[in-house]
């Protein structure tokens, strides 16, 4: 039975042999090459009007909205969004499907780029060539005016190729108290071992402080939640104008905690900051001081910072606005999630991180402004595979995957553990208060975790962000930080008595506001108008006020 089974399959194999087709070798190689070539063909037909790294639509239409494809040195790069989300080209990002409105359209138009790179210079010493040849003043270069009769000097502006960027971080020159970077921007001020390096927590909440927050505020910073050095537990928030209750604001400052400006109007239209010139964020943010150091009756020069809203920057004209309005700081500038984390820097050299994504309007110029840095979260409960890709999250009210308080707590404490075992850079909780109304249960679970590291830990300390800086200005030791005097400035409630005898309620009217009223609670006097973008005193309308 075997012997015929083997003859079978013998007679079988010489008849599939004697009809099958003898290639040689080499047409395979030949179709092989043509088959690449093909693919190269393909490549250079699809890209040769495109800008690199740009994605762009192979098929459009709106069934084919979330899928894109990008030119790379490796060939093409494709994305897919998630479901429900569409591709915004004009954004270069994922975004909800009901806001993108370019899905009929498969590319954005190429731009000119400027001609850095060639074998001979083009121009004469302090010029550059234009995309077209003409020979343009480097200094005009990303001024955001456009001076090349192609527009090519604005169209390649990036952190990294900005031809009047700011120079990489050299420490000779970059010293503190004024100046602090380092290549990474991950090693500790004054070359601290991470052991002997106080481990700092910022909170910050965003926007208006009014009775629909402060309730929370006064139940988180309770009086009884101490640092090791006995102070009170601080926070920093970030004040928007509309909706503010100033008087409320007083108060948060009177019991030690930071007070920073997060614009006047709050405008939602995210391109009104990322395309913002320099005057618009004068007004917003130096005139948002304005308004929380006359009517929150805070001392002058006591805003130090800002954060811009929906944390979208506004490139070099938002950092020479900031400079010349004597910021101290800003905190909106996001770096992405990266091991070890990074300390806060300075803005004299280059920043040391990507610009985060395509929502991002990073300066690419050198600035005196110090950068307190929002590092992303890893949104995960437990350490994973260090090869594995992870999106990081910046505000913790927008960590999708956080659901549960549980799951809150998880990520709280393995985001604490990144910090505190590796550089010990100062760890920030970014919030809205609007998440503990709507989600009581998380902030359960936010004073839990919070009690559990003060029981815990006798080197960390919940401080401010002017704090964070104090400590990096001179750095210390953690066995000098109980007595160190730049961290007991208003230590406890206890130690500035209030001064608010009478809590106004003004009713105020402002021209650019169409001439609506609007309420406003402070201790200071009622102004005649409505503080606003022109006239942050309220020194306008003679008959807008009212006393209730």
């Amino acid at each position: 039975m075997k012997m015929k089974l083997f003859i079978s399959c013998l007679l079988l194999g010489t008849v599939l042999a004697d009809d099958l087709p003898i290639v040689d070798e080499s047409e395979i190689m030949l179709e092989r090459v043509k088959r690449q070539v093909s693919e190269e063909d393909i490549k250079g037909a699809l890209c040769k009007d495109k800008n690199p790294g740009e994605f762009f639509r192979l098929v459009a239409g709106g069934a084919h909205c979330r899928d894109v494809v990008a030119c790379t040195e490796g060939g093409l790069q494709a994305i897919r969004c998630p479901p429900g989300l569409a591709f915004d080209l004009d954004k270069q990002t994922c975004e909800w499907k009901n806001v993108v409105k370019n899905c009929n359209v498969k590319a954005r138009p190429k731009l000119a780029l400027p001609l850095f790179n060639t074998k001979e210079p083009l121009c004469d010493e302090g010029y550059l060539a234009c995309g077209d040849g003409q020979c343009v003043k480097k200094d005009l270069f990303c001024d955001e005016k456009p001076d090349c009769l192609d527009g090519s000097d604005e169209n390649l502006c990036g952190p990294r190729t900005d031809p009047n960027r700011a120079e990489n971080c050299d420490p000779e020159i970059c010293r503190l108290p004024d100046c602090f970077c380092s290549p990474t921007s991950t090693k500790i001020p004054g070359a601290l071992a991470p052991s002997d390096t106080p481990q700092m927590v910022m909170i910050t909440f965003d926007d208006a402080v009014n009775s629909n927050n402060f309730d929370i505020y006064q139940r988180l910073f309770n009086g009884q939640r101490k640092n090791p050095n006995s102070c009170d537990i601080h926070g920093t928030f970030f004040v928007s104008h509309k909706y503010t209750n100033y008087s409320m604001v007083e108060e948060l400052y009177r019991v030690g905690h930071e007070i920073a400006t997060h614009s006047i109007t709050h405008n939602n239209d995210e391109s009104y900051w990322t395309d913002g010139d320099k005057e618009t964020w004068r007004k917003e943010m130096s005139g948002g001081r304005d308004i929380i150091e006359k009517f929150g009756r805070i001392p002058r020069g006591g805003v130090l910072g800002e954060r811009a809203p929906l944390l979208r920057l506004g490139g070099n004209n938002m950092f020479a606005a900031l400079e010349e309005s004597e910021f101290l700081y800003d905190s909106s500038m996001v770096a992405p999630l990266q091991n070890p984390p990074l300390w806060p820097y300075t803005t004299y050299f280059a920043i040391p991180h990507a610009c985060h994504g395509n929502f991002q309007k990073c300066p690419t110029r050198s600035y005196g402004v110090w950068e307190m840095v929002m590092n992303e979260f890893d949104p995960r409960e437990l350490p994973g595979d260090s090869t594995e890709q992870v999106s990081g999250c910046v505000m913790l009210d927008s960590c999708t995957e956080i659901r549960t308080p549980d799951a809150l707590y998880n990520v709280l404490t393995h985001n604490f553990i990144r910090h505190y075992e590796q550089n010990r850079a100062p760890m920030g909780l970014f919030m809205h208060a609007a998440w503990f109304n709507k989600s009581p249960e998380m902030l359960d679970a936010l004073e839990f975790w919070i009690d559990e590291i003060l029981a815990t830990y006798n080197n960390v300390y919940f401080v401010t962000m002017n704090d964070v800086l104090k400590f990096m200005q001179q750095p210390f030791p953690i066995r000098d930080a109980v007595k160190f005097q730049g961290w007991r400035e208003r230590c406890t409630a206890l130690d500035t008595p209030s001064e608010c005898q009478v809590s106004n309620t003004c009713v105020l009217e402002n021209s650019a506001l169409g001439g609506l009223r609007q309420r406003m609670q402070t201790c200071a006097p009622c102004p005649n108008g409505f503080p606003w973008l022109d006239d942050p005193t309220g020194s306008g309308l003679t008959d807008g006020a009212d006393f209730l």
